[in-house]
């Protein structure tokens, strides 16, 4: 009688940590911008951050390319996710992410590189060529600069090289004449690559990436992620984590916040006609 009742205590303790350890491990997914090694040295400072302060092991996740990250935000394998714009709005509706956070003071903007030396110094001299982008469904750096290259007529050939790392590389090493980014990630590309391009064009501004929670996330837990968010950005001591990942700090977000976006017509993730 007395091992029987010891072994369901057991059995129950066990349940109760397993449900309480998969309740306070939740996964960061990064949208993969950058190379999975650049992405954990700026962003695990400030994951380890907030673990510590909202009490919640975050582990950092991420994707060896949008692609992938997509079809993982699509199968709600993320608790947390920094996902584009673009991302938001389709796995808002679709899985049902909810928006948590957003950088504070920032408008997300699509750019053109060039090499420095290139001749082309207008977006009509890209008419006919070769551009590379991350991705069909990165939001800045392909949606917006496609969409406008079409709009003022300008006939190209978009290639998909999975980063923004490798537009810049690929287009310094002369493989495309010119490549779609953001200035984020264009101001922490290597100095020799950076130095080695120049911005042809920038487009308007719009709500930048979202930081979003799965539906299964608890309210308990957004609180005290977005607390320890808030805590973070105004927190002088610790001001560097942001500088790390190039933020300023982070403000509290609703899914409306995203209505800009919505206003494009992006509804799903078919890809955009380039």
């Amino acid at each position: 009688m007395f091992q029987a009742a010891h072994r369901i205590f057991a059995f129950l303790a066990l349940t109760l940590f397993a449900t309480y350890g998969a309740c306070n491990t939740l996964t960061l997914g990064i949208v993969p911008q950058q190379s999975a090694k650049k992405l954990a040295e700026t962003w695990q400072p400030l994951i380890n951050y907030i673990s510590e302060h909202a009490n919640i092991d975050v582990v950092f996740k991420t994707a060896k390319d949008i692609p992938t990250f997509e079809q993982r935000l699509a199968e709600g394998e993320y608790d947390i996710a920094y996902m584009n714009p673009y991302h938001f709005v389709v796995f808002h509706d679709s899985v049902g992410y909810r928006a948590l956070a957003r950088q504070i003071d920032k408008r997300i903007k699509g750019i053109i590189v060039v090499d420095a030396n290139s001749d082309i110094v207008s977006l009509d001299d890209l008419n006919g060529k070769e551009i590379a982008f991350p991705s069909p469904a990165a939001f800045a750096a392909t949606i917006i600069p496609s969409a406008y290259l079409k709009q003022q007529g300008i006939l190209f050939t978009p290639r998909y090289v999975h980063s923004h790392d490798s537009v810049y590389l690929n287009v310094q090493r002369g493989f495309f004449n010119a490549g779609g980014g953001i200035i984020r990630t264009f101001n922490g590309v290597d100095d020799n690559i950076r130095s080695a391009l120049r911005i042809l064009w920038e487009s308007d501004g719009y709500t930048p990436h979202a930081i979003a929670t799965h539906p299964r996330i608890t309210d308990t837990q957004r609180d005290a992620l977005l607390t320890a968010l808030l805590t973070l950005s105004e927190d002088e001591d610790n001001k560097q984590l942001l500088k790390n990942v190039g933020f300023k700090g982070f403000i509290s977000s609703v899914d409306e916040d995203w209505d800009d976006v919505r206003a494009l017509g992006i509804t799903s993730l078919a890809r955009p006609q380039l």
